[in-house]
């Protein structure tokens, strides 16, 4: 009888710190580029076109490190992306004023996210080989708090240090963390089976991903309905978020960069509290989780009429942010939910590749989200509450219906 895995052993401490260092520098990075576009350029649809871009190398190669977190050694992969991404980052810093902005933030941001893509499945599918099953709720939630720390602390810094140094500094750290956490991740051991392949590399990803489509189809049909909803709300609501708050702040209400880099970690702060959901889960059914998104769409709502009855700008800027910080809280407890579900009716095997399957499928809606507002946000920039407006409904409206999907699922 195997024996029982404790939650706090070495090798998910490395992994929890290895997470913390590369998420800072990814966080700080996160913050800095999108942001300074917005400032150099001025403009809302090709700061929305440009992340949008970014997104896209993310949701595809999500699928390809879902593939390759099966079949390879997780650490190794760990070790590799951060290596790459420091190397990524440098060849940035060195060609930043040599090379145009825009084809140079698109290939950066587009190679950052793409990696960012192939490196969660990976972390996602080593959880479950680290701690025993009646821990993974709590691994889980360990794991995406040292995310939304990281996101908390590192836009703080970076609003700071942006205002006052610019973004070179910015740079610099993150090259350091990532370099730091490679080395670091090296002396990980995450139980790895070599698993044969008698075929090209194409035919077994085209194998492995007809077999994770087989499972969903046959096996959790519902999955397949989960995630399509997933990818419609963040098409509807996480993009506006994600195009509306630095066009909100910085361009709108005109706040300084210090305050959009606390509005930033107030998201990340709510997402913190989002650690609750260990707590809070045997209590929280999957029925309800329809409520998860309900909340979310009415904390949009609420921005889009602080906007329309135009209060005094810091006033405006505190109900975002605070609003900004329950969606955050409440999302993060719907994914931790969804995460430990697939995870505990998922095969070993299948794992790495349905986990990106769901991210990748989830997260492909935004790319068009974020290109929609913020050519949205052009036209109304004078009527920006228009926008939320129209956002929140349909999100309420999408809330109300996956009420039915949720009463489907069982544990």
């Amino acid at each position: 009888m195997q024996a029982e895995k404790k939650l706090f052993n070495r090798d998910f401490i490395l992994v929890v710190i290895g997470q913390i260092i590369s998420l800072f520098g990814n966080a700080i990075l996160r913050f800095a580029l999108p942001y300074y576009l917005l400032k150099e350029t001025g403009s809302s649809a090709l700061f929305g076109i440009v992340t949008a871009c970014s997104f896209l190398p993310m949701v595809i190669l999500s699928l390809v490190g879902g593939i390759i977190a099966d079949r390879t050694n997780k650490r190794n992969i760990m070790v590799i992306l951060d290596f790459v991404t420091a190397i990524i980052i440098l060849v940035f810093y060195l060609s930043l004023g040599k090379i145009p902005i825009i084809p140079l933030f698109i290939v950066a941001l587009m190679l950052l996210y793409g990696i960012s893509g192939a490196y969660q499945p990976a972390v996602q599918a080593s959880i479950p080989l680290l701690v025993s099953s009646d821990k993974l709720t709590v691994g889980n939630a360990i794991i995406n708090q040292v995310n939304t720390l990281a996101n908390f602390i590192g836009p703080a810094i970076s609003g700071v240090v942006f205002q006052f140094y610019g973004i070179n500094p910015i740079l610099i750290v993150s090259i350091i963390c990532f370099t730091f956490s490679s080395i670091m991740e090296i002396f990980i051991h995450i139980p790895h089976q070599k698993r044969p392949r008698e075929v090209g590399v194409i035919a077994v990803a085209k194998n492995d991903l007809k077999d994770s489509y087989t499972f969903l189809k046959k096996e959790k049909p519902i999955f397949i309905s989960v995630i399509f909803l997933v990818c419609i709300f963040n098409l509807v609501l996480s993009a506006v978020l994600i195009v509306g708050l630095p066009i909100l702040i910085s361009e709108v209400l005109k706040m300084p960069d210090t305050l959009y880099g606390f509005s930033q970690s107030a998201l990340s702060l709510g997402g913190l509290c989002g650690i609750l959901t260990a707590l809070v889960a045997s209590k929280l059914k999957l029925k309800n989780l329809y409520t998860l998104l309900l909340i979310c769409s009415v904390s949009v709502l609420l921005m889009g009429i602080s906007l329309f009855l135009e209060l005094p700008a810091i006033v405006s800027y505190w109900v975002v942010t605070v609003m900004c910080f329950v969606a955050m809280g409440v999302s993060t407890m719907f994914v931790v939910q969804i995460y430990t579900l697939v995870q505990t009716q998922t095969p070993p095997q299948l794992v790495g590749k349905i986990m990106a399957t769901l991210v990748a499928v989830a997260m492909c809606g935004q790319p068009i989200g974020q290109m929609v507002y913020g050519i949205l946000f052009d036209v109304f920039i004078q009527e920006t509450w228009v926008v939320m407006f129209v956002a929140s409904i349909a999100s309420i409206m999408i809330s109300i219906y996956s009420k039915r999907i949720f009463q489907k699922l069982e544990i």
